[in-house]
């Protein structure tokens, strides 16, 4: 998925094509690719394209429920802070399709080298017992 560097507005968020965004205001982020591509093969794509990424409800500055917020505490306690958000309250169908790509009931979702790790709850027990940033360090 090629991002316009216009519409990166930080780098540890992805800014997906409108077709991946709920509200899309602006057009000079739209990529013909986007609307090729099904939501399971954009998912694929950020998950391989970036090294650490966190689906989660909100945003890594700003997150809409407590299990989110505390998948940020968790991975920036890992001394991980460069990491990649998705908002899914931006896209019902987003949502969804990580439920699906994942074949996980909740979110948030960490996924780390195109490999999905859990939620919170899996988060923390790896984080307790060292295993997380064993990961993120690979």
């Amino acid at each position: 998925m090629k991002m316009d560097k216009k519409c990166n507005n930080a780098a540890n968020h992805v800014i997906m094509p409108a077709v991946f965004r709920a509200k899309a205001r602006s057009f000079h982020c739209l990529s013909l690719k986007g609307f090729l591509m099904s939501i399971q093969e954009q998912i694929k794509e950020v998950v391989t394209t970036h090294r650490v990424v966190l689906f989660m409800k909100g945003t890594k500055q700003f997150p809409q429920c407590g299990f989110s917020a505390r998948a940020v505490q968790i991975l920036q306690n890992a001394g991980c802070n460069d990491f990649v958000t998705v908002n899914v309250l931006e896209n019902d169908e987003v949502r969804q399709g990580i439920k699906e790509y994942s074949n996980w009931p909740t979110i948030p979702q960490l996924y780390v080298n195109g490999e999905f790790l859990g939620g919170s709850d899996i988060m923390m027990e790896m984080f307790e017992a060292g295993e997380l940033e064993e990961a993120l360090k690979a």
